[in-house]
């Protein structure tokens, strides 16, 4: 199972588009405490569209609260991370993997990277951003490990149109 970790979220437009992008990887979605927003608000709704009723997930504590309910193997997102997210191995869907992803101000404290170094990832980028917006990099990471899972029967054709919609489309 992939598992999506927000540590304290702040925008909620990014937790809603993250919620949408769970909702179609077939992933969970764990939330750390504090959040910079409430998860009724209209903003969420909005970028997570009709689909967040569909979404599994799980609100924490704190981080010590995730990790104490939590095991399989933990990767993290960070701008200091050596390592670009196409050198792990997440090939093994009987494992859970966890991506953890930090605040969009400030990212994940170094205390909680120092012990995981060997599981620090970067989306390789020019030297004039810092960092992607966040719901992009967990779509990017996603999509990757899925990717190397042969996407773990995901559909290839939109589910509600024919498999030849655009083959049978007639121009005039």
């Amino acid at each position: 199972m992939l598992n999506v970790v927000l540590f304290e979220p702040e925008i909620p437009g990014n937790t809603g588009n993250i919620m949408r992008t769970c909702i179609a990887c077939n992933a969970r979605l764990h939330l750390i405490k504090p959040l910079g927003f409430s998860l009724d608000e209209k903003y969420i709704r909005r970028s997570g569209v009709n689909y967040i009723d569909h979404c599994d997930y799980t609100v924490y504590e704190n981080i010590e609260d995730f990790f104490s309910k939590n095991k399989g193997k933990f990767f993290f997102s960070t701008r200091y991370g050596h390592k670009p997210h196409t050198s792990f191995d997440f090939s093994d869907n009987s494992e859970n993997i966890y991506f953890v992803f930090g605040k969009e101000s400030t990212g994940i404290p170094r205390d909680i990277l120092k012990p995981h170094l060997d599981t620090c990832m970067r989306l390789p980028m020019t030297r004039n951003v810092r960092s992607l917006n966040l719901s992009n990099t967990v779509a990017i990471v996603l999509y990757e490990a899925l990717r190397q899972q042969n996407y773990n029967d995901l559909l290839f054709d939109e589910p509600h149109k024919s498999n030849t919609f655009i083959e049978d489309y007639e121009t005039e």
